[in-house]
C-alpha cells in the first residue's frame, strides 16, 4: 500500500501537473490554439478578399453570394453593374463579391460520353 502512495507523490510533483491544476494555463493554452487554428487564417483570409474588392475594375469575371456570375461594366464606389448577359446589366454592392468567377472543367460522366459518341458519328 505505501508503495502505491509514493507513486501518487511522485506523479503529481511531475512538470505537467501544474497545467491541470491551474485552470488559468490551460484556458490560455486552449485560447491560443483557437487564436492559431481559427482566428487568424480567417483574418487573412479577409485581408485578401478586401484586397481583391479595391483591386476590382471594369472587365473582370465575378461571382456574388447570391450565386450571380457576371462581366463588370462599371464600378461607381461602392456599387459595381455586372453585365449577367447581352444588355442585361444588374447593381450589386461591392461587398456581395465573394470572388472572381474561375469556371471548372467538367469531366463527362462514362454513360454519357457513350451515348454521345454515335450523335457524334452521325454529324
Amino acid at each position: 500500500m505505501p508503495a502505491v502512495l509514493l507513486l501518487a507523490q511522485l506523479d503529481s510533483q511531475s512538470p505537467f501537473a501544474a497545467i491541470g491544476q491551474n485552470p488559468l494555463i490551460l484556458i490560455s493554452i486552449f485560447f491560443v490554439i483557437f487564436y492559431v487554428m481559427i482566428i487568424r487564417p480567417q483574418q487573412k483570409t479577409a485581408k485578401k478578399l478586401e484586397a481583391y474588392l479595391t483591386g476590382l475594375k471594369k472587365g473582370d469575371e465575378v461571382v456574388t453570394t447570391g450565386g450571380l456570375i457576371g462581366r463588370i461594366a462599371f464600378v461607381t464606389g461602392e456599387v459595381l453593374t455586372l453585365e449577367v448577359a447581352n444588355n442585361v446589366k444588374v447593381r450589386v454592392l461591392k461587398a456581395q463579391v465573394t470572388g472572381p468567377f474561375v469556371p471548372k472543367e467538367e469531366k463527362p460522366v462514362a454513360g454519357e460520353a457513350k451515348a454521345a459518341g454515335p450523335d457524334e458519328a452521325k454529324k
